[in-house]
């Protein structure tokens, strides 16, 4: 696949890890590609990051912004889509790093019909605190350094960082939905269309990746394992507030026990545009 690429960066009132992640993406091997960050209602520091980083980070950067009403990330990955020009979306976490091969790696596993699901490997708040105090920049180190922090116990595991072609293997989950997490899956554009994108009725932290899982497959979109090729690594936070988790675990058992393929409140029905 040789089409233009987005790369929708989720994010909301962290602009440190906002800043290590937008250097990763400015170190990509394969350079085809747009980024657009998706603002959940971030105030003035974020803006001044991508302002410090648009001028030369050597691809399209642009900033889609909603106001700050809650946890909207459903809604504002639809906004960032609507912004978006590539023929096939990336949607990374606005606190997960890419290595230097990540957008390489998701351009060659891209197939029509299918969309591909990745891992990532998890940093502890000790080095996460490093990484963002001295600049450091971990998707420049190599394996050795990186089995030092496993060792250390600042990663949870190794695998993620290891490539292998696996082949036919990759198709071998084509039909299972459970397992993809939404820091780090891709889709083609048109089958974000095929299901209207994401669900903007799941407010609050969980559930809308695997809604939108549910629903890709549903339409006869099949999944392919991206482990062991786009694995990133994830900056350690909080864990977010989950008030709104048991409503949106209702809204999803509603969707398996139904046959439904679009959004109920998806790309189509998105109101005013978002500042751009």
């Amino acid at each position: 696949m040789n089409e233009l690429i987005s790369v929708v960066v989720s994010t909301y009132e962290r602009p440190d890890a906002l800043g290590a992640v937008l250097r990763s993406l400015g170190r990509q091997t394969d350079s085809n590609f747009e980024i657009v960050v998706a603002d959940d209602g971030s105030g003035p520091q974020t803006r001044d990051v991508i302002d410090n980083w648009s001028p030369k980070i050597g691809v399209p950067l642009k900033h889609v912004w909603q106001q700050d009403c809650g946890f909207r990330l459903a809604e504002i990955r639809n906004r960032a889509i609507v912004a978006s020009a590539g023929d096939y979306v990336i949607f990374l976490d606005g606190d997960c790093v890419a290595p230097l091969h990540f957008v390489t790696a998701h351009r060659r596993l891209a197939e029509p019909g299918f969309f591909v699901g990745g891992n990532r490997v998890l940093l502890s708040q000790r080095l996460t605190q490093e990484i963002l105090a001295e600049n450091l920049e971990p998707e420049c180190w190599r394996l050795g350094a990186w089995l030092m922090k496993r060792v250390r116990g600042d990663i949870n595991r190794l695998v993620p960082l290891v490539s292998m072609p696996l082949g036919s293997m990759r198709k071998r989950l084509a039909n299972e939905w459970e397992g993809v997490r939404g820091g780090n899956f891709a889709f083609f554009r048109a089958d974000l269309d095929r299901v209207d994108g994401f669900e903007t009725l799941f407010a609050g932290w969980g559930l809308e990746d695997s809604d939108i899982v549910i629903r890709m497959i549903r339409s006869g979109v099949k999944r392919k394992d991206g482990r062991f090729a786009t694995g990133v690594f994830h900056l350690w936070h909080k864990e977010s507030d989950r008030a709104g988790l048991s409503a949106n675990q209702a809204r999803l058992d509603e969707v398996m026990r139904s046959d439904r393929v679009r959004a109920l409140r998806g790309l189509s029905t998105l109101g005013v545009p978002a500042h751009v």
